[in-house]
């Protein structure tokens, strides 16, 4: 790693040495001119005969200015030179001694102290308004910085762009952003080592320092707490603007996820919709057909004289009409709850009787199977739409017959709650597992345990489901190897009020 570090410090070091250079030999000139206009008002002094305060007045018209353009340390300078510089022009006189005459010394040191404190000042004043012009430029680059994010086309990964923004806009010699989630590496600039794995050492190892030795600036990319990238840039930033850059960096990348996240769901939505209303026109057009073919068999079979094999064929063809006839109806249910087309009937109905209804229902279906039904009173009345309870508990206990384990026992149970009525219907079979448990209740999805065990589509569950929150109340499942499964729905004693509220 030092190795690969090396040509890029070097470079850097290289430069900034050339700037000490350039900087040292102004700070030369800048005194050197003070000097000599010192000289030259000390022999004009000295010709003159001029009183020293006016000699004096005369160092501070070139101190002061000094100061102002140049510098403190380059006013000192000018300051103790003035006194040496007038000392030796004085000392030079034949008449009067500087430095026998109190008055001359006070007045030196006056002087000293005065360039001195005004030195200061304009050197304090001066860096304030260079820091000041300074802080607006990074500002205004900022600024335009935000500007431009804003403005970013987020159809694409915005990584290449931002890259290209902080390079052109900061004038920053190379940058590199590392996005985690995509695990890409964006860079611009000229790089004399690697780029994407001294990016990805800052995000893992999440390093944010700034080292003036190799002008690399370094911040992990964070949304709150969580680390979704990094940022290196090698050039002349301050560090409140490399952190403000990764913080606009960072937001930038959830505004593309957020974009992403918004069109994909949308592009879902319409998908589901066409296929919604695909499969609700063929719904409709099955019935038709069925209807015919479900006349056609029962009038064979009421005409007699049929052979054996004859009769099981026409059988057949009752049994997988019924099917078929089960699944259209199962998708205009769907299609009709999903357009807000049903409209709740809410009226009172006897628990024990409902179920009875269902099981009857299901005669064929559970004859092999043993069934229990555990109430926790019998004469437990809800206040329901008895169709959509009847679908509800129908899929329910139908699915629990599809995936049960032959020989056991199906039970189905129902207890009061303080403002609902949980139902739930309890097989052994196949564990949903953890990831599963929420989507199987979507339309259309089949949990992986239990796809290759029976024949569906994937519509059942999410009937009911609609059906429970129709009532206002909710469903969920819960699943163990041992235990088994339990399908759980939860519906409110008074729909009608529920409905109403």
């Amino acid at each position: 790693m030092s190795t690969t570090y090396t040509p890029a410090r070097s470079s850097f070091a290289a430069r900034r040495s050339r700037a000490a250079g350039s900087r040292a030999l102004l700070f030369t000139l800048e005194c050197a001119l003070g000097i000599v206009c010192l000289i030259l008002v000390a022999a004009l002094a000295h010709w003159f005969q001029w009183l020293l305060p006016v000699a004096v007045l005369l160092y501070m018209l070139i101190v002061v200015p000094t100061a102002l353009l140049c510098g403190f340390w380059q006013a000192v300078i000018v300051s103790l030179s003035a006194v040496v510089i007038h000392s030796i022009f004085t000392a030079r006189q034949p008449v009067v001694n500087a430095a026998a005459d109190p008055v001359n010394s006070i007045t030196l040191v006056a002087f000293v102290l005065t360039a001195l404190i005004v030195s200061r000042l304009s050197a304090r004043v001066t860096g304030h308004a260079r820091e000041s012009e300074s802080w607006g430029e990074q500002m205004q680059d900022l600024y335009e910085f935000t500007r431009r994010t804003l403005q970013m086309n987020l159809h694409i990964e915005p990584g290449p762009q931002l890259a290209e923004l902080i390079h052109d806009i900061f004038a920053v010699e190379a940058v590199v952003v590392f996005d985690a989630d995509l695990h890409e590496t964006y860079q611009a600039g000229y790089w004399n080592m690697d780029p994407q794995e001294l990016a990805q050492n800052v995000y893992y190892f999440e390093t944010s320092d700034d080292d003036p030795v190799t002008g690399l600036g370094r911040r992990v990319l964070r949304l709150g707490a969580v680390p979704i990238g990094s940022l290196v840039v090698r050039g002349e930033t301050s560090p409140l603007t490399n952190n403000a850059i990764a913080s606009l960096i960072a937001i930038t990348f959830d505004r593309y996820r957020a974009f992403a996240n918004e069109s994909q769901i949308e592009t879902e939505r319409r998908t589901e919709q066409l296929r919604a209303t695909v499969l609700d026109s063929l719904a409709h057009a099955y019935k038709t057909p069925l209807t015919a073919i479900r006349a056609a068999s029962t009038g064979l079979g009421e005409m007699g004289r049929l052979s054996r094999g004859q009769a099981e064929l026409v059988a057949l063809i009752d049994e997988q009409t019924d099917l078929l006839n089960d699944l259209t109806t199962r998708l205009l249910t769907t299609a009709r709850l999903d357009a807000g087309e049903v409209t709740l009937q809410a009226a009172p109905v006897g628990v024990a009787s409902l179920i009875d209804e269902v099981v009857a229902s299901l005669g064929d279906r559970l004859a092999s199977t043993r069934v229990s039904i555990r109430l926790e009173d019998d004469d437990l009345v809800l206040c329901c739409d008895r169709q959509l309870m009847l679908t509800l508990l129908t899929q329910y206990i139908d699915n629990a017959c599809k995936y049960s384990i032959y020989g056991t026992t199906i039970s189905i149970g129902v207890t009061q709650a303080r403002t609902e009525m949980i139902f739930s219907v309890h097989s052994y079979g196949p564990e949903i597992p953890h990831a599963d448990r929420e989507r199987i209740f979507d339309r259309y999805y089949r949990s992986s345990s239990s796809a290759p065990r029976a024949a569906g589509t994937g519509i059942g569950l999410a009937v009911a489901k609609r059906a429970a929150q129709m009532h206002g109340g909710h469903v969920w499942v819960s699943s163990d190897e041992i235990k088994g499964t339990t399908f759980f729905a939860a519906i409110p004693t008074n729909a009608l009020q529920r409905q109403s509220a």
